[in-house]
C-alpha cells in the first residue's frame, strides 16, 4: 500500500445520545427533550460531532438533521412495517452470519454504530446487542469455512470500522486464511460519520493478502465534507477501493437535483455509487418512504444527467429475505427503445 497521510483529528469525539445532550448542542429545541427521550428509549440515537458540523439543526426540513435526529413519527408504525424487514434471522444459521446467496454472506461482529440512521433496517438489534464473543467469531468464522461456495465475506452489522484496528486485521487475517473466500467488502458510516477514525491504524488492518472493498453510506452531497473527503482520499490512495451505498429517502434525495449532486460529490471522492437501496419496510420509518414509481422516475431524470460513473442500481430487498431485486426503469417497450430525452426508436435487434 502506499504511505497513508496523518489523520485530522475532530475537535471532539463524543457523540450525543439523549434530548437533553442534543438540546445542549443546539440540534434540537429544549421542549423537544422529553419527545426525543421517548424515541430514545424504542431505538438507539447517537449523533457525532461530525455531522452535527454539517447539519443546520434549526431547520427541521434540513436532510442531514432529519437522517440522525430523532422524530416522533418513528413511534408510529403500520401495519406492513416489519421488525426483520429484509429476513435476517430467518437466514442466520449462525450468530452473526447471515447467508442468503450461495457464494457471499454477511459476518456481523458487532451492532453498535457510530450515528444511528433514523430509518435503519435494524434498528431494532443495532445499540441493543453486545459484539460478538471470541468463541461466536469463532464459530461465525467455523461456518465460513466449512462451506467452501462462500466466495465473498460482507462485514456489517453495525459498523465494523467501530471495532479496534487489532480486532479488524485478526478478522480479515483469519478470512484471508480461508482458501474460498477470495475477496471481503465492509459496509460502514465511519467516513462520513466520524472522519478521524480513519487513522493509519485502521487502514494498515485493511491490509491483507485479498481485496477489501470499502462500501460507504451516504446519502446527501453535504455529508462529505472536506474531513469525509480527506478520510476517502487515505483510503484510496492507500489502495482500498470505494463504491457507495445510498438509500432513497423522501426529503433528503428524492429529487432529480439533489441526487445528482450527491453522485457527482461521490465520484469526485473516489466513491463509486453501487446501490440506491428502496426505503426497507422497518417499523416507525414511514415518513421516509417514496413510492417505488417515484424512485424509477427518479432513475431515468439521472440517465442523462450524469456520468456512467455516477449510475447506481436501484435495488429492493425484496420482504421475508429473498434477496435484492434490481426495481431500476424499464427503457424497452415491445420493439420500441426509450433514449435518455424521452424519444422512441424502433430497434428490431
Amino acid at each position: 500500500m502506499n504511505a497513508i497521510p496523518p489523520a485530522p483529528r475532530s475537535r471532539s469525539n463524543r457523540a450525543l445520545h439523549t434530548g437533553t445532550e442534543l438540546a445542549a448542542a443546539g440540534a434540537i429545541a429544549p421542549e423537544r427533550i422529553a419527545a426525543i427521550d421517548q424515541v430514545a428509549a424504542r431505538y438507539a440515537v447517537s449523533v457525532t460531532p461530525a455531522l452535527l458540523d454539517v447539519m443546520d439543526a434549526g431547520d427541521a426540513t434540513d436532510p442531514i438533521a432529519r437522517q440522525f435526529i430523532p422524530d416522533e413519527a418513528e413511534l408510529e408504525t403500520a401495519p406492513n412495517e416489519l421488525h426483520d424487514p429484509i429476513g435476517d434471522l430467518s437466514h442466520s444459521p449462525v450468530k452473526g452470519i447471515v447467508h442468503r446467496y450461495p457464494d457471499r454472506v454477511l459476518l456481523t461482529p458487532l451492532l453498535t454504530c457510530p450515528v444511528y440512521c433514523r430509518y435503519c433496517f435494524r434498528r431494532e438489534r443495532v445499540g441493543q446487542e453486545k459484539a460478538l464473543g471470541a468463541v461466536e467469531l469463532e464459530a461465525a468464522l467455523d461456518y465460513i469455512r466449512s462451506h467452501d461456495a462462500i466466495w465473498e465475506v460482507i462485514l456489517t452489522g453495525g459498523d465494523p470500522l467501530m471495532l479496534p484496528p487489532a480486532r479488524i486485521a485478526a478478522t480479515i487475517a483469519a478470512l484471508n486464511a480461508i482458501p474460498h473466500v477470495r475477496t471481503i467488502r465492509i459496509h460502514s458510516r465511519v467516513p462520513v460519520a466520524d472522519p478521524a477514525r480513519i487513522t493509519p491504524e485502521l487502514i494498515a488492518a485493511l491490509d491483507g493478502a485479498k481485496p477489501v472493498w470499502l462500501a460507504v453510506h451516504v446519502n446527501h452531497a453535504r455529508e462529505l465534507s472536506d474531513t469525509a473527503r480527506a478520510a476517502c482520499t487515505r483510503l484510496a490512495k492507500a489502495g482500498v477501493p470505494l463504491i457507495g451505498q445510498t438509500v432513497l429517502l423522501k426529503g433528503v434525495n428524492d429529487d432529480p437535483a439533489t441526487m445528482e449532486a450527491l453522485l457527482r460529490a461521490m465520484v469526485e471522492t473516489r466513491i463509486k455509487p453501487y446501490y440506491l437501496h428502496h426505503l426497507d419496510l422497518a417499523p416507525g420509518t414511514g415518513h421516509f418512504r417514496t413510492t417505488i414509481d417515484a424512485g424509477q422516475a427518479l432513475m431515468k431524470s439521472l440517465r442523462g444527467r450524469v456520468s456512467g460513473l455516477c449510475q447506481p442500481e436501484y435495488v429492493l430487498d425484496i420482504p421475508g429475505g429473498h434477496g435484492k431485486a434490481p426495481i431500476g426503469p424499464v427503457y424497452q417497450d415491445g420493439g420500441m427503445i426509450e433514449d435518455w430525452q424521452g424519444g422512441r426508436h424502433d430497434y428490431a435487434g
